[in-house]
């Protein structure tokens, strides 16, 4: 738990970071490559996720005995599939973005499974479990 907590948060952190630095620095390089929405969508989407991860461990630690067993694990996957996306998808934008090789491609849509497979994971655990014992 404590290793996701600390990978949501770098995932905040680096989602806040890495808009401004687009939005500031980087500007005038992403508008001449014409990748200012391509920058948009990588930070809208990393910002998303580490926020929908964070809040799921945060629920997970305030009352994590509410929810069954099963339940806690299918979050936490959630949560794991979110990082784990929101690296693959948002990171391959960025590099994109700023002229990273071509075969970064096939990797977005990768990180996209992995946040498909997150938000799968929640709608199960509500499915089967939801909270309360």
């Amino acid at each position: 738990m404590k290793t996701l907590l600390t990978a949501a948060g770098l995932a905040g952190l680096t989602a806040v970071a890495l808009g401004a630095f687009g939005a500031h620095a980087l500007h005038e390089t992403l508008v001449e490559r014409g990748q200012v929405e391509t920058w948009h969508t990588a930070t809208l989407y990393h910002l998303v996720h580490a926020l929908a991860a964070l809040g799921v461990l945060l629920a997970l630690a305030a009352g994590g005995e509410s929810f069954p067993v099963a339940t806690q694990r299918l979050l936490r996957a959630a949560a794991v599939c979110w990082l784990l996306g929101d690296t693959l998808f948002s990171g391959s934008l960025y590099w994109l973005a700023l002229g990273g090789p071509r075969w970064l491609g096939p990797v977005t849509p990768l990180g996209g499974v992995g946040l498909l497979a997150g938000w799968t994971l929640v709608v199960v655990a509500g499915v089967k479990g939801g909270a309360g014992k």
